[in-house]
């Protein structure tokens, strides 16, 4: 998705949020508050982008560990053409360096979603024991 979409995305769940109870308003800004990730902290884990390092921040473990494992293995056999696994995932990861802010929105505007439809599904629960 390209910037303008995730914004107007964005958008939309920030209208549907305020549609929302005061109780459940509450109860949403305390789950975003823990789900959502810190575009300061992705930006500088990004930076260290050969490591794989934004990917455990992502909760993307297996990529993460995939990244590692490709470096590592790079590392060990640079003398055999490791550096080309090098080369190949310093690629792969510098195009994801550049489209970071994108990832990051996409990635926040998915907790959003998922926490609005939580709190929603939470509050259609509570009405049902009355």
């Amino acid at each position: 998705m390209d910037e303008q979409s995730l914004r107007e995305e964005e958008e939309a769940l920030r209208q549907q949020i305020q549609k929302l109870t005061s109780e459940q308003k509450k109860r949403y800004y305390q789950l975003e508050g823990q789900r959502v990730k810190d575009p300061d902290t992705y930006a500088v884990l990004n930076y260290f982008f050969i490591t794989g390092l934004h990917h455990f921040y992502l909760g993307k473990n297996l990529q993460g560990f995939i990244d590692l494992a490709i470096l590592a293995i790079g590392i060990l056999f640079i003398e055999y053409y490791g550096w080309v696994l090098i080369i190949a995932i310093s690629l792969y990861e510098l195009i994801q360096l550049f489209n970071s802010q994108n990832i990051l929105y996409q990635y926040n505007n998915q907790v959003m979603r998922q926490t609005l439809a939580e709190v929603s599904q939470h509050n259609m629960t509570e009405q049902a024991k009355i």
